[in-house]
């Protein structure tokens, strides 16, 4: 059995969720969630005749069309505040102290500039991501959904419906808030990597406490209240010591949808403890360890990961490219109006290479019109040319489509390579372990 079986597919691997992909339904591949935090990820279908909104509605105009064949949108990441009540040791945020606060405004500005897009192709999610969103009131997120209401109502072309996902550390929820997520039908992501030595061990409070209890406390909330979450663990080098603990922690408190992300090297964690000697024979234990427990029970707990690869072996579905490297398949804004697309990551960081990765603002600049800047147009050459050497060179190319820039430019400065750290984790090891167990449930010889 072997991902190289079959043709890769022209279809893009949508992200539907952060990029995990975050608070949103399983991705059918783990190719496209690689950050801190998660984002989700699922298929994107084929580009649909983009919708306009209507001038009697907006001061725009008819948007102008996709010559490049770029989005569809799939995920609109938008960052409510940068300001984070946790100070975990792997974050790759900067700028985690800075209390200012998305305005009604900026939010208004940046649902114009992508409905008014030519790559707005069917429905697609609102992911309120990085810092902690649920630091603002339950009253922004009611305001913020009656803005996101009137937009859509605005929306003068096919059906359309905008999905909200949160991703959060869970420590202020309560029945109160719940009551804010069932009104506003927002889908909930939880930070939790585990039981509480291996969370608390680096995601603390800025006074140096765990923060496990408080977020197990949001999670029995949530459960009280009937609301569906997906928990994503970040695996650090301790995590991998610790299969059985983890698996028998997430059956025995009754979390049913897990994911996990690597801890990367990137942004303002400039190295992780997954580079330590060694660390890839662990972690690929670990796996095999999840996967012979998650067999024993496979209805009772879905795992990302597992189900994704599952998913591309059973199939003839390849992936030729992700979210993370399809212009505007993800529109990133800040809590300030600037706007990026590929990866959420890249907006907040400042680089030696590239300078910032601020594409445009909301209020003064449409999506379509930052294709032709100079900006834009190296990014996009230096990361198509490191998904063909991605092609040329990997036999996982259609498990993963090319991989994420952000993790390519914070391992090797460039965009325009090939291998990463985090690509051998989540996308070679995870898939040699999937193989392996579903040849010898099958009875097949190993490849």
């Amino acid at each position: 059995m072997s991902f190289q079986e079959q043709p890769a597919k022209s279809q893009p691997l949508g992200s539907g969720e952060g990029t995990a992909m975050v608070a949103a339904p399983v991705s059918p591949s783990p190719g496209v969630t690689n950050q801190q935090e998660g984002r989700p990820g699922e298929l994107a279908d084929a580009p649909a005749a983009p919708g306009c909104f209507s001038t009697e509605s907006w001061s725009g105009t008819t948007a102008a069309g996709n010559p490049e064949g770029y989005g569809p949108l799939e995920l609109l990441v938008i960052q409510p505040t940068p300001y984070c009540n946790l100070d975990c040791d792997y974050c790759y945020l900067p700028s985690r102290n800075d209390r200012h606060r998305l305005s009604m405004e900026i939010l208004d500005a940046a649902l114009e500039r992508v409905l008014e897009s030519p790559y707005v192709g069917g429905d697609f999610t609102l992911l309120w991501h990085a810092g902690e969103p649920l630091t603002l009131p339950i009253a922004f997120y009611d305001e913020a959904g009656e803005h996101i209401r009137r937009a859509q109502e605005r929306w003068s072309g096919p059906p359309l419906e905008i999905r909200q996902s949160v991703q959060t550390n869970a420590m202020v929820i309560d029945d109160a808030w719940c009551e804010c997520f069932t009104r506003n039908r927002i889908h909930v992501g939880v930070s939790l990597d585990g039981p509480a030595f291996l969370h608390d061990r680096h995601r603390r409070t800025r006074t140096g406490l765990g923060s496990h209890a408080a977020t197990m406390r949001g999670i029995a909330a949530l459960q009280r209240h009937g609301i569906h979450f997906q928990v994503i663990s970040v695996l650090t080098e301790e995590a991998l010591h610790h299969p059985e603990a983890m698996f028998h922690f997430f059956a025995d408190h009754g979390i049913r949808d897990v994911a996990f992300n690597m801890e990367e090297t990137e942004g303002e964690n400039l190295q992780s403890t997954l580079s330590r000697p060694n660390t890839e024979s662990l972690y690929t234990q670990f796996l095999q360890r999840f996967w012979e427990l998650w067999q024993e029970r496979p209805q009772q707990m879905r795992v990302r990961e597992f189900e994704g690869l599952c998913y591309l072996a059973s199939s003839e579905s390849r992936i030729e490219r992700t979210d993370m490297n399809n212009p505007f398949a993800i529109v990133n804004v800040d809590a300030r109006g600037n706007f990026s697309t590929f990866d959420p990551e890249l907006l907040s960081v400042h680089t030696e290479e590239y300078g910032d990765f601020v594409l445009g603002h909301v209020q003064q600049d449409s999506l379509a019109s930052i294709v032709a800047t100079e900006k834009f147009q190296r990014i996009q050459r230096d990361l198509r040319a490191g998904i063909e050497r991605c092609r040329a060179e990997c036999d996982y190319f259609g498990v993963c489509g090319g991989g994420a820039g952000s993790n390519k430019y914070w391992e090797h400065g460039s965009f325009d390579c090939s291998e990463t750290q985090a690509c051998r984790y989540r996308i070679k090891l995870t898939s040699e372990v999937v193989l392996a167990g579903l040849e010898a449930m099958l009875g097949l010889p190993a490849a």
